[in-house]
């Protein structure tokens, strides 16, 4: 049903791996400065949480809505709107002078962010086949995905402490603008379905809906607290919701999420997979930051510097991944990957007051970040695997919410519980003991995660999807016929 492309496989890698990074960039930068927008901008106390919450509640909210609108509109199309959209907003949140005008620019951001992080995604599962190139590039976009998320925190502390806080939005223009370049230079501007369906309108509203109430809830119990009755509504409001998304799509005939989709062991594996990483890898970022610059009083910008030694681990880990899993499957990374960062997690739950950078942060953070690397890296191409070139934009949609939804939700809950342990006290000792305790908890998301690629993974390294839709199975006859690039 597409027109034959001839994409430039490098540019397009190059263009995919640019946008995520950008957008995993932003994901951490900007919570060193934090401290210093609220000086500047005046915020409440209260209020201040919502830059780093608008993002999450837009950007989560709207994956599978981006997700399918890339299969049904053109990946390009939506990759350069998503960007743009970003972008804009980026320099809006640089210049703003108001409190409203930040939070307005960060909600705007996430916006652009679910429009482009699965269409970045899906241009490289359609551009390379099934098989190692697959495999190879999704290496590369995993790499440079983790090592945006570790980078933005040395680049915020060192932007806040030397440059100023606006930067930390300003920084992602240039980044934004070589994207774009790259895109333009490397992906056919035609790429258009031959027979256009129209998106499915019930489901987008109550994906959207339910996923953002999902994602609202959570992110507010650092204010409300779990055991509320505005939290309660909340979380069975979007239960409601997603119920009835649940129903709609499987009566749908052009669904947003086709169900029959998870019924692939891979597709369903991965999914769960990524949602208990992200959790972990948000998680450990979280309570790692809090230890040096609480516990052993370390500034911002030594604290991001502190972190570049995981990017260093996390790419390391990857360029194994991808060739152990090239050669021998994906379950042959999974399962050590996660096993490794269950180790280095359960080596930090041993931090100190009185500890040292070396053993405390820069032993378990070598451990723990390679661990990351074998395990991100072949998740997604496991997430991707057997999936039509239709409906690659769905399953890069799904991947993507799973991942948002996981660190939303780990981070909430495991810093509710941190946060009780420690009480109303402030001094080291104690906020070391909560750090410590989220941690060790943090390490059983990864044990959970060995013991599920295990059990649920197929032991193959490739497989169809279950139960195909007619457009699906339409789309893999096409690409077999176009030869799409692999």
């Amino acid at each position: 049903m597409y027109k034959n492309l001839r994409e430039r496989p490098a540019v397009v890698l190059a263009a995919a791996a640019v946008t995520q990074f950008v957008l995993a960039l932003d994901m951490s930068v900007v919570n060193v400065a934090l401290p210093a927008v609220r000086a500047a901008l005046g915020f409440a106390p209260l209020d201040l949480s919502w830059v780093v919450h608008v993002y999450a509640l837009t950007f989560g909210g709207f994956l599978l809505l981006g997700g399918r609108a890339c299969d049904l509109y053109g990946r390009r199309r939506l990759i350069v709107l998503g960007l743009a959209v970003f972008g804009l907003c980026s320099l809006a949140g640089g210049l703003a002078q108001a409190p409203w005008q930040l939070i307005a620019a960060r909600a705007g951001q996430g916006l652009g962010a679910a429009a482009a992080a699965p269409a970045a995604l899906s241009l490289l599962t359609t551009t390379f086949g099934e098989g190692p190139r697959r495999v190879r590039a999704l290496g590369v976009w995993s790499a440079v995905n983790a090592a945006g998320g570790a980078l933005g925190v040395l680049a915020g502390g060192l932007l806040t402490e030397y440059a100023g806080w606006r930067w930390v939005m300003l920084i992602n223009l240039p980044v934004v603008a070589a994207a774009l370049a790259l895109v333009y230079a490397g992906v056919p501007a035609g790429e258009r379905p031959a027979r256009r369906e129209r998106l499915d309108a019930p489901g987008a509203v109550l994906a959207t809906g339910g996923v953002g109430l999902l994602v609202f809830g959570v992110v507010r119990t650092d204010v409300l607290g779990w055991d509320t009755a505005a939290t309660y509504g909340t979380l069975a409001a979007a239960a409601v919701l997603l119920t009835a998304f649940v129903l709609v799509e499987s009566r749908a005939g052009a669904p947003l999420l086709r169900l029959g989709m998870l019924r692939s062991r891979w597709v369903a594996g991965a999914n769960a997979l990524v949602f208990l990483a992200a959790a972990g890898q948000f998680t450990a970022f979280y309570f790692v930051s809090l230890y040096m610059q609480q516990v052993l009083g370390m500034g911002a910008a030594a604290t991001g510097a502190a972190f570049l030694p995981v990017s260093v681990g996390l790419v390391a880990g990857t360029a194994v991944a991808t060739r152990v899993t090239a050669s021998r499957g994906p379950r042959a990374s999974l399962i050590p990957g996660a096993l490794l960062a269950t180790a280095g997690l359960a080596w930090f739950a041993f931090i100190s007051p009185d500890g040292g950078f070396v053993t405390d942060v820069l032993g378990p953070s070598a451990v723990t970040s390679v661990g990351l690397g074998l395990v991100l890296a072949p998740v997604i191409a496991v997430g991707t695997t057997g999936v039509a070139r239709g409906e690659a934009g769905m399953a890069s949609g799904l991947l993507n919410s799973s991942r948002q939804l996981g660190g939303c939700i780990g981070l909430a809950t495991l810093a509710t519980i941190s946060a009780h342990r420690t009480g109303t006290a402030t001094d080291a000792a104690s906020l070391n003991e909560g750090y410590a305790l989220g941690l060790s908890l943090t390490a059983s998301l990864f044990l959970l995660a060995a013991v599920m690629a295990v059990c649920v993974l197929p032991r193959g390294r490739t497989a169809d999807t279950a139960t195909p839709s007619p457009a699906s199975a339409s789309a893999s006859a096409e690409n077999r016929l176009e030869g799409t690039p692999s």
